[in-house]
């Protein structure tokens, strides 16, 4: 049946979207899922019938014309990725309340950033301070994220400090995060600097007052989310063996949260180094630890459970009643090489959305995110706890030219640091990531204010039948 609907199609009747993907295959290029392709065809569009049929045909079309290399790539995993990819991609009404989806989309040229300097922000962390060590370029630096189809604002300080006055705020994570949150406190010296507020002088947890509005803002430091420690500093990667407990919280964090109002929690990195997984105290298994008789089962199935123990723990605070953002993963850009053999990104231009794609190992990171998340919710959703996402993954994807590499210290000084393309150099891309929190706080009122109105309307309603 389908085939002879597929004959008859006119591409001019077709979507934006469809006729860009019927003009892909007419061209002979190779189509790949990505976050944002696909995300725009489930969500963006208001799907009718014979967009759903037009939508089946473009794809079984393509399919059937693919290389039979490239239409196998799709099970190098556990599950099939491109069916995972699929389900996972029918998000909740989480990171979009209204019809725009403002992650999917392109860097567009913006001559009016910068909006703070390394020497008016003294929150830049000296690793990310590339202007400071003399990155000859400052191109990084002046670009803004466009959504397809509607604006996201460019960071208002004022209004995000309106917005959280009487709150808290915690960053949940490993120093992607804390780059993020350092972004903030750049992002907001425009109109008011914190106090420090910290408990102690432990540099990983870190608690800023913003006086004026009583906004607590806090970083806590746990990179691998559960209970975890370096068992050997060398180690086959030389950056150390680290024991995973997978199924216990790691209490620096999970004790020091029940009272915020917000926490994004994050993690990546940090599961490529050398992992031994213990659950129930034993070991079940590693990622590149080559020890006798450990099973190497990957790094994935270590960060599956963390985040999944991680989510566990929110869900079970007795006294949590915060919004918890996951902020989804930040691929690097090393080319030309391994992070620790040589690697570097030299880039001095982002990507257009069409010249990458999430795949590999970054797309099974994001995946595992995506469908964990989904799982915590639902779960959360018995004690009326709200999970929210902050996703990052493709327009992080697309800047491979907003890392320190070598600028995060001077040439002559004598460090073991590799090159850098995971951090974010500051001002840079990551201060993109705060447009998005700010929004989605935006979005999170607007929704309280209508399931308010729908609450009102249906208890007016029952009480007229009455």
């Amino acid at each position: 049946m389908f085939t002879k609907i597929c004959h008859s199609l006119d591409p001019n009747s077709l979507s934006p979207s469809l006729v860009i993907l019927y003009q892909m295959k007419l061209q002979g290029n190779e189509f790949h899922y990505t976050s944002s392709s696909l995300h725009t065809l489930l969500k963006k569009r208001r799907v009718k019938l014979a967009l759903v049929v037009s939508t089946v045909c473009i794809i079984i079309t393509i399919f059937r014309k693919l290389p039979a290399t490239t239409q196998s790539t799709s099970t190098n995993f556990h599950r099939p990725l491109q069916s995972r990819h699929d389900e996972a991609m029918k998000k909740p009404a989480t990171a979009n309340h209204h019809q725009c989806d403002i992650f999917s989309g392109e860097w567009v040229h913006n001559s009016k950033a910068p909006y703070y300097t390394n020497q008016t922000c003294w929150a830049i962390h000296e690793h990310q301070n590339c202007v400071k060590y003399g990155r000859p370029d400052t191109d990084f630096m002046k670009w803004k994220w466009q959504p397809d189809g509607c604006d996201l604002p460019v960071f208002n300080p004022a209004q995000f400090l309106e917005m959280v006055r009487d709150k808290s705020l915690a960053f949940v994570g490993d120093s992607v995060g804390r780059n993020q949150m350092q972004s903030l406190i750049c992002l907001l010296s425009r109109v008011e600097y914190p106090v420090d507020e910290s408990y102690t002088k432990d540099e990983h947890f870190k608690r800023w007052k913003y006086v004026t509005y009583n906004f607590t803002l806090a970083t806590l430091w746990t990179p691998h989310l559960v209970k975890a420690n370096e068992a050997d500093p060398g180690g086959p990667t030389k950056t150390g063996v680290f024991n995973l407990y997978l199924d216990e919280y790691d209490e620096n964090w999970v004790n020091q949260v029940d009272d915020f109002d917000y926490l994004i929690l994050s993690a990546g990195h940090w599961f490529y180094r050398s992992l031994v997984f213990y659950q129930q105290k034993k070991i079940v298994g590693c990622h590149y630890c080559l020890l006798p008789n450990v099973t190497d089962i990957t790094m994935y199935y270590g960060y599956r459970m963390a985040f999944r123990t991680a989510f566990k723990a929110i869900n079970n605070m007795k006294n949590y009643k915060g919004i918890t953002f996951l902020r989804t993963f930040a691929p690097s850009h090393f080319e030309g090489g391994m992070w620790n053999d040589g690697g570097n990104c030299v880039r001095t231009q982002p990507f257009r959305s069409n010249e990458t794609s999430l795949e590999g190992g970054n797309l099974e990171l994001y995946m595992i995110q995506i469908e964990e998340f989904k799982r915590a919710e639902q779960q959360g959703k018995k004690r009326g706890l709200k999970f929210r996402l902050l996703d990052t993954t493709l327009a992080s994807l697309l800047r491979p030219d907003g890392h320190p590499s070598i600028y995060g210290h001077w040439k002559h000084e004598k460090v073991t640091l590799y090159n850098d393309c995971v951090h974010w150099c500051l001002p840079g891309p990551i201060d993109t990531w705060n447009d998005f929190l700010l929004e989605m706080l935006k979005m999170e009122g607007k929704r309280s204010y209508e399931e308010k109105l729908q609450s009102g309307r249906k208890n007016f309603r029952e009480e007229s039948l009455h």
